[in-house]
C-alpha cells in the first residue's frame, strides 16, 4: 500500500521541464580587518528532460539579498537657515545588500505580477506597511533608501550582466562591498519565459567577521564597559606614540 502511495504521488506531482543546476566560486565571505570587498561569481546550467521549447527565449534573474532590518528615514528641511527634521517613515524592514542581475532588461525578463509574487524587483524587496496621515508622498521615503544605497553600491540592478549561452549555460559576478553586514545572504536564481517564473533555485552564502574583527565586534557586545576602556586605552597609547615620535624627529 506504501509503495502504491508512493508511486501515486510520484505521478501527481509536476516535473519542472527545466531546472537549474548552480555553482559559485565561494559560499563564504569573511570579513577581515583589511576587507575590502568581495565578488561572488555565480554560474550554472539548466537541466533539461526534452528540447527546448518553442517561443520566447528562456531568460536567467540572480539575486543576492542580504539580512533585512527596520530604519527610519527623515526628511530634512531648511527653516530659517537651518537644516531640521520635518517628516519621517518607517520602513518595516529594507535589505542592508541587495543585488539583481538579468539576462536581458528587467522589465522583458519578469512581468509586474510576477514581481508582485516573487518580490525580486528592488522596492519590491523594501517593506513598508504604512505611513503617517501627515505623510502624503511617503512613497519618496521609500525612493530615498534606494537612492542612498546604490550610491554605496548596497544596491544593485545589474540589467544584462548575466551571460545565457544557448539557453543552456549561464553566469555572472556580483561585487559585495565592504560595508557588509553580518549574515546569511539569500541567493535566489529564477528561469523566466515570457516574463512568467518557470523555475526557481535557493541557497545561502554566509558573511562572517573573523580574526580581530570577530574578537572585537563579540567583545562590544559581551562586555561593552572593558570594550570601552580598551578603545580609550588604545587612543591614549595612539596620541603618545604619536606625540613621542613627532619629538624625536624635530630633535633630529
Amino acid at each position: 500500500m506504501l509503495r502504491l502511495l508512493t508511486l501515486f504521488l510520484a505521478l501527481a506531482l509536476p516535473v519542472k521541464a527545466e531546472e537549474v543546476v548552480l555553482g559559485m566560486s565561494q559560499t563564504e565571505v569573511a570579513i577581515t580587518a583589511n576587507f575590502d570587498g568581495s565578488e561572488i561569481l555565480i554560474f550554472g546550467a539548466v537541466k533539461r528532460e526534452e528540447a527546448i521549447p518553442e517561443g520566447d527565449p528562456l531568460q536567467v534573474i540572480v539575486a543576492i539579498q542580504g539580512p533585512s532590518e527596520p530604519l527610519t528615514v527623515r526628511r530634512k528641511e531648511k527653516r530659517f537657515g537651518i537644516w531640521v527634521n520635518t517628516e519621517s517613515v518607517e520602513v518595516d524592514a529594507a535589505p542592508s545588500f541587495y543585488a539583481v542581475a538579468t539576462s536581458a532588461p528587467f522589465d522583458q525578463v519578469l512581468s509586474s505580477t510576477e514581481d508582485l509574487r516573487y518580490k525580486i524587483s528592488i522596492p519590491s524587496a523594501i517593506r513598508s506597511v504604512g505611513a503617517p496621515m501627515t505623510v502624503a508622498d511617503s512613497q519618496s521615503f521609500t525612493e530615498a533608501v534606494i537612492r542612498v544605497r546604490k550610491a554605496n553600491r548596497l544596491f544593485q540592478l545589474l540589467e544584462g550582466d548575466v551571460e545565457f549561452s544557448q539557453e543552456t549555460l549561464f553566469k555572472t559576478s556580483i561585487a559585495m562591498p565592504a560595508n557588509l553586514t553580518e549574515g546569511e545572504y539569500q541567493t535566489r536564481i529564477y528561469l523566466t519565459r515570457s516574463g512568467e517564473v518557470v523555475s526557481e533555485y535557493e541557497t545561502i552564502i554566509d558573511v562572517r567577521k573573523v580574526g580581530l574583527e570577530r574578537w572585537l565586534y563579540t567583545l562590544s557586545r559581551q562586555q561593552p564597559l572593558m570594550y570601552g576602556l580598551l578603545s580609550l586605552a588604545i587612543a591614549i597609547f595612539s596620541g603618545w606614540a604619536a606625540s613621542a615620535i613627532f619629538t624625536a624627529l624635530r630633535r633630529n
